[in-house]
Parts: structure tokens; C-alpha cells; sequence
């Protein structure tokens, strides 16, 4: 009988060091700043999360561009660009981080801030805040309740 392959929900610990390994690596690959790409020369970018398969043959690089206009367009560009360059940024881990097969990079951007400002934007909406504050009085009443039963 065949054996099944079960995905393991969670990252195991040696994904996440080499993960973290990677991110170390390619920020500073990136601040070292010896890439030809005019599309890359001069970017400042943050690496804020390096995701890697199971098998640690691919790899997802999450960026933060600083220093883009905010002209649509600019963050795509600055993408491609250093999917571009993600065999000479695959040649260089394989130098400073020790692993038998160097994985597979793939760049993206990582909107995780943005989706963090826009809850707490929503969250400080006043709709919302009275929503919150009516759904708290309510899980009040209802624990009073279930404490005494007989004040009803």
C-alpha cells in the first residue's frame, strides 16, 4: 500500500533556521549593493520573512521596498527586477549559508503591514468600536447569568 504524504502544518525547526539563515544572507547581499540592474541599483530593500518548502528546494522571499515613490507600478518593477537577479542572489547563499542544495528564490511583496494599518483603521471606526463595545455587554449579561442562575 502506498504511503501517504501528510503536509505538516507547521514549519519544522530546521526550516526556520535556514529560513532565517537565508533572510540574514540576502539582506546583506542586498546592502552590499553590487548588483548591475539599474532597476536595483540604489533600492533599499527590507527582507521581512523568507518562507521555504519542506524539502527546502523553494524558497519565498517576502520584501518592504523603502525609499519607491508610491506610483503604481514601482514595487512590481522593483519585483521583477530582483526575480531577475534571483540566480545570482541564489549563487551567493549558496556561498555563505551551508546546505546541500541551494533553494529556488522567489521574491514578493510583503503587504502584511498594510493589512495591518488598514484592521486597525477599521477597529478605531466608531461603527465598529460600538458594535465592540455592545458585543462586550452582552457576553457580560450572559456570564452574570450563567453565575446566577436564579437572579433571572
Amino acid at each position: 500500500m502506498p504511503r501517504k504524504k501528510t503536509v505538516t502544518p507547521h514549519a519544522g525547526q530546521r526550516q526556520l533556521r535556514i529560513a532565517e539563515e537565508i533572510r540574514h544572507a540576502l539582506a546583506g547581499i542586498i546592502a552590499e549593493n553590487h548588483l548591475s540592474d539599474p532597476d536595483l541599483a540604489g533600492q533599499m530593500v527590507t527582507v521581512t520573512l523568507v518562507k521555504i518548502s519542506p524539502d527546502l528546494r523553494n524558497a519565498t522571499i517576502f520584501i518592504t521596498p523603502f525609499g519607491i515613490q508610491q506610483e503604481p507600478g514601482n514595487a512590481e518593477k522593483l519585483v521583477r527586477a530582483l526575480n531577475r537577479a534571483a540566480g545570482y542572489f541564489r549563487g551567493e547563499i549558496a556561498r555563505q549559508v551551508e546546505m546541500r542544495v541551494s533553494p529556488q528564490l522567489r521574491f514578493k511583496i510583503d503587504d502584511s503591514f498594510e493589512e495591518a494599518s488598514r484592521i486597525e483603521a477599521l477597529l478605531h471606526d466608531p461603527v465598529v468600536r460600538a458594535d465592540l463595545a455592545k458585543a462586550r455587554e452582552d457576553e457580560d449579561q450572559e456570564a452574570e447569568a450563567k453565575k446566577d442562575p436564579g437572579a433571572q
